[in-house]
């Protein structure tokens, strides 16, 4: 007598949810607030590697100035796997566990083939990216090595728009690329223990289903992350955790029957 295969044995990509409004980012940033202020200290320990992060980045800045635009953009594109452990904590809540932190810095653990290997996508991403804005800035500086300064008054100049316009469009067509292979990557790999391959093709999907929402939730990122590493670097101990708890959400929310993993 043969023996079917069950769905277990050769599980599919999880379903993309049918319903997502425009106004979803606004819930999801509701219930990661709630997150953060449920786990009180275990989200803002978090928040507080992203501010040391960000600190990191000033302090190149004062000496490699060059890189600092690079790893600015690549500070956003690892942004997923070092929320991983927020993620974690999000997912201890909604099924009533007890909320750890110690467990959540190993969550990793779960599924380490796929996440590792995710992590090592978005490592090489930002090194790429760090090292084709140097190579960008360089070919729009008339000097050698140029002063922060002397490179801002060249960006501004009008004989270099076509520059900027380069560097931004360059930046956009990478950012894009891999915030669409990381909408929901990582909560995936941790809840459900897929592989890397499906994760990154069902996050491409709920971009594709749900671009509005999807491409909302880009912006709102980079507006409360921008904005705190320009305004100040203290703002991250609170809104990068928010980012990473309404992450989860937004995950819940856009794949379908995401039943949680064991």
């Amino acid at each position: 007598m043969s023996t079917a295969v069950t769905p277990q044995a050769r599980p599919g990509p999880p379903p993309i949810a049918a319903e997502v409004p425009l106004s979803a980012p606004r819930r999801w940033l509701e219930l990661g607030w709630d997150d953060l202020r449920a786990t009180k200290f275990r989200g803002l320990f978090y928040g507080l590697l992203f501010a040391l992060m960000g600190t990191a980045i000033r302090a190149i800045y004062e000496t490699q100035w060059q890189l600092t635009m690079g790893l600015t953009a690549g500070f956003f594109l690892i942004g997923p796997f070092v929320c991983t452990g927020l993620y974690e904590l999000s997912r201890q809540r909604e099924r009533g566990e007890p909320v750890s932190l110690a467990k959540s810095l190993v969550c990793w653990r779960r599924n380490l083939g796929a996440i590792a290997f995710f992590a090592a996508i978005l490592t090489f991403a930002m090194i790429v990216w760090a090292r084709v804005s140097v190579v960008l800035f360089a070919l729009a500086s008339t000097t050698e090595f140029p002063t922060m300064r002397g490179m801002l008054a060249q960006i501004v100049s009008p004989e270099n728009f076509e520059f900027v316009a380069l560097w931004a469009a360059v930046g956009f067509v990478f950012a894009s690329l891999v915030f669409a292979i990381s909408v929901v990557s990582v909560p995936l790999m941790l809840d459900r223990r897929t592989d890397t391959m499906m994760a990154v093709f069902s996050s491409a999907r709920a971009l594709a289903t749900h671009p509005g929402p999807v491409y909302l939730w880009a912006l709102t990122i980079v507006v409360l992350i921008g904005a705190s590493l320009v305004l100040w670097l203290g703002l991250l101990v609170i809104t990068a955790p928010l980012v990473g708890h309404a992450t989860w959400h937004a995950y819940r929310s856009l794949i379908g029957d995401a039943a949680a993993g064991g």
